[in-house]
């Protein structure tokens, strides 16, 4: 069931947030039990880990169950179904299955914010979302994983990549975005398009690491050799990580280097167990990737 952090009001609660990450819960179905999934609950749990303030927009059913992440508010518009997923992967290929989408969140399904947060997550992960919600957002660290964005699904309900149209704009409209390489098929030249329309512009490579694209310049950060279990939600522990770092230090190689570390981790760990440790983050803090 859909739980709530505290009993006061929207507007009081509005005023504490500093990461607010928008898109759809998900229901990731596993070989015995299902799993809470989607990336406002990774990235929203690891904001959380790092000290920020976070809240969820998102629109599922009611019948969700959110209790492992009750520390969280979440604002939900009420949809008949929740999103559901069936990840199968091996580290390096992943085959992806989306079943059913809940409804779509728009700018007017925001309440207001005052003062703003101070990191706006847009974080789709099936076309749900509406890109012009950052105009509402002028004077926070506007933020896109746009997964959700470049996906479609096939007649067995298969994820594929489809076009994102005028990605330039809405790329041009936010600060920092991060995809996956598999999100675009591994076409570098949407990759040098994409880099070039807004000012930091991230590429993860999974196991390999990730390459950072700022002022002109591009830089590969290697990742550390870990043992693998599963990486579903690691490319969104990655982004939180990346710009909750990067909010801190006003450094993209820095926070580059520090969501690598942390993602990396995350991977030896199954479901929201990845979510990373006080420890981890400490050492992913000082560590520098040789």
């Amino acid at each position: 069931m859909m739980h709530s952090v505290s009993k006061i009001s929207i507007a009081e609660l509005t005023k504490l947030i500093d990461y607010l990450v928008i898109g759809h819960l998900t229901c990731d179905i596993g070989d015995t039990s299902n799993h809470l999934g989607g990336t406002v609950t990774f990235s929203g749990l690891t904001a959380q880990a790092l000290g920020m303030n976070v809240g969820i927009i998102t629109s599922a059913s009611p019948e969700l169950d959110t209790s492992s992440i009750k520390s969280i508010w979440i604002k939900n518009k009420i949809s008949t179904q929740t999103t559901t997923f069936k990840n199968i992967s091996n580290g390096s290929n992943r085959i992806q299955y989306l079943f059913q989408v809940a409804d779509k969140i728009k700018e007017d399904d925001l309440p207001e914010f005052d003062p703003p947060p101070k990191i706006v997550h847009l974080g789709p992960m099936a076309d749900e979302v509406d890109p012009a919600i950052l105009r509402r957002f002028p004077d926070s660290l506007k933020c896109l994983t746009p997964q959700g964005w470049l996906r479609k699904t096939d007649k067995n309900n298969v994820v594929k990549l489809k076009q994102w149209k005028d990605f330039d704009y809405h790329l041009s409209q936010a600060d920092i975005a991060v995809i996956s390489v598999d999100d675009v098929q591994r076409d570098e030249d949407i990759i040098l398009k994409m880099a070039s329309s807004i000012p930091i512009f991230v590429v993860t490579e999974g196991f390999k690491g990730a390459r950072v694209y700022w002022n002109n310049d591009v830089r590969f950060i290697r990742a550390p050799e870990v043992k693998y279990l599963e990486d579903t939600g690691s490319g969104d522990i990655f982004a939180a990580a990346f710009f909750c770092r990067y909010l801190k230090t006003k450094n993209p190689w820095e926070a580059g280097r520090f969501a690598v570390q942390v993602a990396s981790w995350s991977v030896e760990r199954k479901h929201l167990n990845s979510i990373p440790t006080e420890d981890e983050i400490r050492r992913a803090k000082m560590e520098v990737i040789p």
